[in-house]
């Protein structure tokens, strides 16, 4: 069979590489950004209890109501913002698979998209598949800065949509008020939609505020926000992710969700629904990981690595330029074979595979894992 390939750069994932590479040599994985410590068992218990109740059919389409309201209440406690649960609320099969159908019920050929790099490794695909053509703004090593002025001058009649990810994977960077005041700017009196990858939300450092899309009106009217259950309590393998967005756009992505995955997993969401009632369950999550950040750069004072400022996310960014000039790519893949420890090289995040001898380490992890990494860095 003759075909011509619809993403023809694209090659197997970076995690998916390091991950079997963890694998083969036996090395401690701080690659893919799972945590490798449990779930709250009584999540897991409400979880059972719901299948045992016999919620294993098919959920209705846009998410089960009560948990749709859970997170409209979740919405109001954090931001003052209000979106209707029945209209402008849907449950996804995990962040991505939103990310996914936002950008193809919106995305036409030839339509513009700006993503700042470097960027979760999802959305310029998705935007080539779509017949989309995708406009990269690269961001610096150590701190990741947005000028907005380049912001302007990419911005034309053809953007069709800009894709923000705060907490950002993988830089651990915020965005600040000034920032999405910026962006509301930039936008207002536009067609522009604003996909606002929100993921990591809860795991925001050092007393900041995370700066929702949900905060700025004229933002939220034109944007989706993205958010995902996984990365907030621990099971990312359960893929259960939301996103909300005015009615009018809602309409739209549910015309795509639906021929997607149609509904998600029914259980988890009558234990989600549950689960929300008690907002400890997430409010405790920042300084939960803060904990394990502080503990890690502790651990890692004394090394040859530079820390770069983490303010959010469960990573950590290490400039080895101190140690040696080689490519991140060979370098990480040597860290795994010689060493026994895995990372992410960022230039695969980057336009042209810009290399800044930055190295991704998810600290998601036990503190006896975090201890016996650490002891491995500072060897190196």
């Amino acid at each position: 069979m003759n075909h011509i390939s619809k993403l023809p750069q694209v090659q197997l994932s970076i995690f998916a590489k390091m991950t079997a590479l963890a694998n083969k040599y036996k090395a401690i994985n701080l690659s893919q950004g799972f945590p490798n410590f449990k779930s709250d068992s009584k999540l897991i218990d409400l979880v059972s209890q719901a299948m045992r109740s016999g919620y294993n059919q098919y959920a209705p389409m846009p998410g089960i109501l009560p948990l749709r309201e859970a997170i409209a209440n979740k919405l109001g406690r954090l931001y003052n913002s209000t979106y209707n649960p029945e209209t402008e609320i849907t449950i996804t099969s995990g962040a991505t698979q939103a990310i996914y159908s936002i950008i193809s019920a919106f995305v036409k050929q030839n339509d513009e998209v700006v993503i700042f790099k470097p960027a979760y490794d999802s959305y310029e695909p998705t935007t080539q598949l779509n017949g989309g053509i995708v406009v990269p703004i690269q961001l610096i090593a150590p701190y990741y800065k947005i000028d907005w002025n380049v912001v302007k001058q990419k911005v034309n009649d053809k953007t069709k949509m800009i894709i923000i990810n705060t907490p950002q994977n993988p830089s651990a960077t915020i965005f600040s008020e000034q920032d999405m005041l910026q962006l509301q700017k930039i936008t207002r009196n536009t067609n522009i939609i604003i996909l606002s990858d929100e993921v990591y939300e809860h795991i925001i450092f050092d007393n900041e505020k995370h700066e929702s899309v949900c905060l700025f009106p004229d933002l939220k009217s034109r944007s989706f926000l993205v958010a995902s259950f996984g990365k907030t309590f621990h099971n990312t393998g359960w893929k259960m992710g939301y996103c909300c967005a005015p009615k009018v756009l809602m309409e739209e992505f549910r015309k795509a969700h639906q021929f997607t995955v149609f509904s998600v997993i029914h259980p988890i969401q009558i234990a989600l629904a549950e689960y929300l009632k008690e907002p400890n369950h997430y409010l405790e999550i920042p300084q939960f990981y803060q904990n394990k950040r502080d503990l890690l750069t502790e651990l890692l004072e004394g090394s040859k690595f530079t820390i770069l400022p983490s303010k959010g996310t469960y990573f950590m960014l290490l400039d080895y330029s101190k140690i040696t000039n080689e490519k991140d790519v060979n370098f990480a893949e040597r860290l795994t074979k010689e060493y026994g420890i895995a990372s992410i090289p960022l230039s695969v995040f980057n336009d042209n595979h810009l290399d800044q001898k930055v190295l991704r380490f998810c600290f998601a992890k036990t503190e006896d894992t975090l201890k016996e990494s650490a002891e491995i860095l500072n060897k190196i």
